[in-house]
């Protein structure tokens, strides 16, 4: 009897250890699993928790990096040298797309009316509206004529480095008037609810037009761009100041 009741306890024990040692290694995978899932959940959450003004700026840069590429024909035009017509081509064809279509579009819907209800900033809202109009007007030129194979005209030549020097012209005062009073007003006129509904509606609307990343997607492809001019190497531009 007391040889059974030692076999027995015997067996229990070793069935207990076998249990906790296949038991132990799914309960720390699924620990890894739930930790890898949070970690991916808070990255997805912290990439979209961006707020309508900083969303709106960071869209600035991408402009002001299509700027620089603009900078740099007029250069070569000033200079007689040749390029690359396409270049030209597709960074006209993202400021239409991601700067006029999407970008400013959400300005004229959803900024620039809260503010005329608001009675504030009315006369700033009109001259950039108006600039919106003449910019667009301004890419339809860059584009047609940066899609000629060559410049055989002088007055072609003339009018695409005259429509380029236009557009960086009237941009660069035009986005840092709105990154620097338009933009940091735009909470005081919205409850905290409605601020943050339109960060995540400006996110989806990102999503829809651009793909997931949609952004970042932009970003890369002016990259490319800038790489194809030799302007995407940040160095360059630091001035010899010995």
């Amino acid at each position: 009897m007391a040889d059974a009741l030692s076999s027995r306890r015997h067996f229990l024990q070793n069935t207990s250890i076998v249990g906790v040692g296949l038991f132990a290694p799914s309960l720390a995978l699924a620990n890894v699993q739930a930790a890898a899932t949070a970690g991916k959940n808070e990255k997805k959450k912290t990439a979209e928790d961006i707020s309508p003004a900083e969303d709106l700026m960071r869209e600035h840069g991408v402009l002001n990096r299509i700027l620089l590429i603009y900078d740099e024909h007029v250069r070569r035009l000033d200079a007689k040298e040749t390029f690359d017509g396409s270049v030209l081509a597709n960074s006209a064809d993202i400021v239409r797309h991601f700067v006029e279509d999407y970008h400013e579009k959400l300005e004229e819907d959803s900024l620039f009316p809260r503010f005329r209800k608001a009675g504030k900033y009315v006369g700033l809202v009109d001259t950039l509206l108006a600039q919106h109009k003449a910019g667009r007007v301004l890419t339809a030129q860059i584009r047609e004529l940066a899609a000629t194979a060559t410049l055989k005209y002088v007055s072609d030549t003339e009018k695409l480095a005259d429509a380029l020097k236009s557009f960086i012209r009237m941009y660069r005062p035009h986005e840092a008037r709105e990154d620097t009073v338009l933009f940091p007003a735009f909470r005081s006129i919205v409850s905290p609810h409605e601020y943050d509904a339109l960060g995540d509606d400006f996110e989806k609307k990102e999503d829809e037009l651009f793909g997931e990343d949609g952004f970042f997607r932009v970003v890369d492809q002016v990259a490319g761009l800038e790489k194809k001019l030799g302007l995407y190497d940040l160095t360059q531009f630091t001035p010899d100041v010995k």
